[in-house]
């Protein structure tokens, strides 16, 4: 079987597309990628057209698109990329005349023997002497390509991850959860996943001051989450013993939002853009 007709396992497909397992598996639960074959014990197998899928995904989410409308497009034959194309090719664009320009500037740095007083063209061919507001344009430049921020991780601590993890997955509706022990039971780390994005609960950490909110006696921070209907998802909460703090409100800001707070007093916003 050629290399690009053979099926992949979830572990193989998660490892070369630079996801994890769980992620792979999140995307099945909500029917965004479900593997063509399974084997006779019940393991997932991915096709050729599981990868191709798959690639849209990924692309179509670092052009910042939700998981949701995702899904939709996907399964639009008449959805056009074009928007997101245009708007991805500017970016690249920009980034490209800034490496340009940086390229520039640390030639003529260079060429002067590093020192402040250096010459730099401009736009109109025009030469003069620059000093320090070189150095800071240079630095604006380099802090414009600057790519080492890959992904961002919303991290919330808790006295009790066991409770947390059951709070967070039976009364919000968030999940799947996954939990890491030490070899003695101890919990060091639990992901939540919440919508395309997850949230790492930590244990306190007095040395680096890190406390629950129940430990405090006040939340100094709090986690929004996007979903699909606030008035379904804050009647859910009710009905699993929530503590709501407000109900559902349209806020003008744009959004309709109701907050509760978790079984240690951890301030949540569950909210969803109003219509334009």
């Amino acid at each position: 079987m050629r290399g690009e007709d053979r099926t992949r396992s979830v572990g193989e497909l998660a490892e070369a597309a630079g996801l994890t397992v769980r992620t792979l598996h999140y995307y099945e639960e909500i029917e965004l990628l479900v593997p063509t074959e399974r084997t006779a014990a019940g393991h997932r197998r991915y096709g050729p057209d599981d990868v191709n899928r798959l690639f849209r995904i990924c692309f179509l989410r670092r052009l910042g698109l939700p998981l949701a409308d995702i899904a939709a497009v996907l399964d639009d034959a008449a959805w056009d990329l074009s928007s997101l194309l245009r708007r991805q090719v500017l970016e690249v664009e920009e980034r490209l005349t800034a490496g340009a320009r940086l390229r520039s500037r640390l030639h003529q740095l260079l060429e002067a023997g590093g020192s402040e007083a250096t010459t730099e063209t401009g736009a109109t061919g025009s030469t003069g002497s620059t000093g320090s507001t070189g150095f800071l344009r240079i630095l604006e430049d380099m802090t414009m390509l600057e790519t080492d921020a890959t992904k961002r991780i919303s991290i919330l601590v808790y006295a009790d991850i066991d409770a947390a993890v059951t709070h967070l997955t039976e009364v919000f509706g968030l999940g799947p959860a996954e939990i890491h022990r030490g070899d003695d039971g101890t919990i060091h780390l639990a992901m939540v996943q919440a919508g395309d994005g997850e949230i790492w609960l930590h244990p306190e950490r007095a040395e680096f001051r890190l406390a629950s909110p129940t430990s405090l006696g006040a939340a100094t921070a709090m986690m929004a989450v996007m979903v699909d209907d606030v008035d379904e998802h804050h009647r859910g909460v009710v009905e699993r013993g929530g503590e709501i703090v407000y109900e559902p409100t349209d806020q003008p800001y744009g959004y309709r939002e109701y907050s509760a707070r978790d079984h240690e007093g951890g301030f949540w916003s569950f909210m969803k853009p109003l219509p334009a």
